[in-house]
């Protein structure tokens, strides 16, 4: 009977899939990474251990709590902090997935003597015919999250079980209610689990380690300027609403430039048709050698439906892709995943130019 470690986050899918790995005959165990503490004593979104600890008694399962907080403070925390203070925009959880989740999750583990872990998210691990491991979208795109574990090791996808891919929400739901599970209506979290309120520059004023610019220059596209904004951390590329300008039109974020504390507005939708990536990730193929090039199709967020483009490696873990049409809003920092026909994630790496 093999034995696998099941990350509990104290929500309903994660329940759910240690419960069902354990009617399929696995020997489970529930692990909770204890990763965010607010001021107040307040646990994340991803750590509520008190109703994790209640599931794996409901279940019948043997428990654990490991406390991962420096950790996490130092390799997800202050990067985002120090993103977001340099003008981009942050996706901490593609980064906490492999480097805090995956990572620890494997080294308890091995501690534990497990053959597996296993997640809660919607996606399926797939072992392709070249002997390579990646991440396929779900079986249903509402809840898809194959795009925030495209930077996951060859080693961790090899021993990642995923039961919730092929299974809409409302059937993770029925499933809890038939099994007595107590969160089986509770809600989703919708924002970064460290910040509970979804305040995200109120955080990072709050934990910043130096005195932050303050208010600094609206400009147009010809360096004109237009008025004041209130600090670079309140604005990301691509954003339209909550300015605190008025031109008489819509206008969008399209540049900010830490150093001048200089934010460049424009009138039209910020498209572009190519872009820069760095800090690559590949899972169904090896990384790919100076000037190879492949099609595929581009996600440059969580919820974009993706779009034809190719993908040229131009240097050292970096690549260029075009757009066969331009693409909106990608932002530098946000994730450009990329998939084949099949929705199998190719690679995918940190937006750092927009062409």
């Amino acid at each position: 009977m093999a034995k696998v470690i099941v990350g509990m986050s104290g929500g309903v899918d994660s329940a759910v899939a240690a419960y069902l790995l354990k009617q399929q005959g696995y020997e489970v165990i529930g692990v909770t990474l204890r990763t965010w503490q607010s001021d107040t004593g307040e646990d994340s979104r991803c750590c509520e251990i008190d109703d994790a600890r209640a599931i794996a008694r409901q279940i019948g399962i043997p428990y654990y709590a490991f406390n991962c907080l420096r950790d996490f403070d130092e390799k997800i925390v202050q990067p985002f902090i120090n993103d977001y203070i340099n003008g981009v925009t942050p996706n901490p959880c593609v980064l906490c997935n492999r480097e805090i989740k995956w990572k620890r999750l494997l080294y308890y583990a091995n501690v534990l003597q497990a053959d597996y872990i296993a997640t809660g998210h919607y996606a399926f691990i797939k072992k392709l015919d070249n002997g390579r491991y990646t991440v396929q979208t779900a079986a249903h795109a509402d809840k898809d999250q194959a795009y925030m574990l495209y930077r996951l090791s060859q080693e961790q996808l090899a021993r990642t079980l995923m039961p919730l891919g092929g299974m809409t929400k409302q059937e993770v739901r029925e499933i809890a209610k038939k099994a007595g599970i107590t969160v089986a209506n509770k809600p989703d979290s919708q924002d970064i689990c460290f910040i509970t309120d979804g305040d995200y520059a109120g955080f990072i004023q709050a934990h910043a380690a130096a005195p932050l610019k303050g208010e600094g220059n609206f400009v147009d596209e010809n360096g004109n300027v237009l008025g004041k904004h209130k600090g670079i951390i309140y604005y990301t590329v691509g954003q339209r609403k909550g300015l605190g300008i008025a031109l008489g039109r819509p206008a969008y974020v399209k540049k900010i430039d830490p150093r001048k504390n200089e934010i460049t507005l424009s009138v039209n939708e910020i498209a572009c048709g190519e872009l820069i990536c760095k800090d690559l990730n590949f899972m169904s193929i090896p990384q790919p050698r100076l000037g190879e090039a492949f099609e595929c199709t581009v996600k440059v967020r969580y919820r974009h439906a993706g779009q034809t483009a190719t993908v040229k490696t131009i240097g050292e873990d970096r690549v260029k892709v075009t757009f066969a049409l331009p693409v909106l809003y990608a932002a530098p920092g946000q994730s450009a995943v990329f998939y084949d026909r099949d929705g199998c994630v190719i690679g995918g790496g940190i937006i750092d130019e927009i062409l």
